[in-house]
């Protein structure tokens, strides 16, 4: 493989613009970039399951508060009992559908935010620039990264529901239509938010500071960790505007019993409304990851 060298190529610098010359990338077809990009993939994979601190906040958390939420409720009873005290279901299949969004949410927002940030700061994304790696195999990379650790986390997580606490599981087929359309619609809409997000943080070093508060506060206000209906309608109006809210809907409508509806803003699960919200929350992102990724900061 060889390069052409031309006086000024910005691009092989990540738009920085040295005098001299430099060394151009050279150009791929669609195709070979989408091969790269997938070829990326079991790399980016490794490299997330290195880093211990993120393995366990952004894979490992929902699953150790699965686990801690269905012990400690245990004692309450059952969710949803009937006045005579029978029926309901258990703690940990009420928690379930909140875990699985939260790991969307941090899979993709928090994982993506936090590590492009990173990589931003330390010259990692510059050093790319000057490779002949096209933006559209990076991104594969990391969508694919995040598909991959997200599918595992999904499933420890419905796995461990199932076989310590007993949870059962829909039986339905229309539920679990449901489960995949919200699932995927959620983790790409989550992976591209996280892209956008990264432009955030000013340097590396404050990325975890400026991205995960947010994050948090988001999961607590949209029935993650506390019952959306018992949340002040302000403050359940808030969380509307953001995607965390719909894939927690979604999620409790392909996994908890339809008499649990009742519960929810509207008295339905409103589907169409999940889909639409997570669309627009999708179409968004992308648009402001096209139109503000950069390999390096401008004012870096």
């Amino acid at each position: 493989m060889t390069a052409q060298t031309i006086p000024n190529a910005p691009g092989a610098t990540g738009g920085g613009g040295t005098s001299g010359t430099a060394t151009a990338p050279m150009r791929f077809g669609p195709l070979r970039a989408v091969r790269l990009g997938l070829g990326r993939i079991a790399y980016e994979t490794r490299i997330y399951f290195r880093a211990g601190d993120t393995v366990f906040f952004t894979f490992l958390f929902p699953i150790v508060l699965l686990g801690i939420f269905s012990v400690a409720f245990d004692g309450l009873g059952n969710v949803g009992t009937n006045p005579d005290g029978s029926g309901g279901i258990s703690q940990a299949t009420y928690y379930l559908p909140g875990m699985i969004a939260a790991g969307i949410l941090l899979s993709g927002v928090q994982n993506l935010g936090v590590d492009i940030a990173v990589e931003r700061g330390d010259g990692t994304l510059k050093r790319l620039a000057g490779t002949p790696l096209p933006v559209l195999s990076y991104f594969i990379g990391k969508m694919g990264q995040v598909l991959v650790t997200s599918l595992a986390q999904v499933i420890l997580l419905v796995l461990l529901s199932r076989f310590a606490f007993g949870v059962e599981l829909p039986t339905e087929p229309e539920k679990w239509l449901t489960f995949a359309w919200v699932y995927l619609l959620g983790i790409f809409t989550a992976a591209v938010l996280g892209i956008a997000i990264s432009r955030l943080p000013r340097s590396g070093k404050s990325a975890s500071a400026v991205i995960i508060p947010p994050l948090l506060v988001l999961q607590f206000i949209s029935g993650v960790y506390l019952s959306f209906s018992l949340l002040p309608e302000w403050l359940q109006n808030i969380a509307s505007v953001f995607p965390l809210k719909w894939i927690a809907q979604g999620m409790r409508a392909a996994l908890l019993p339809d008499s649990f509806a009742t519960a929810e803003a509207g008295g339905s699960w409103n589907l169409a409304g999940v889909a639409i919200a997570l669309g627009i929350w999708l179409v968004a992102g992308l648009v402001i990851c096209r139109v503000t990724f950069r390999w390096i900061r401008k004012d870096s």
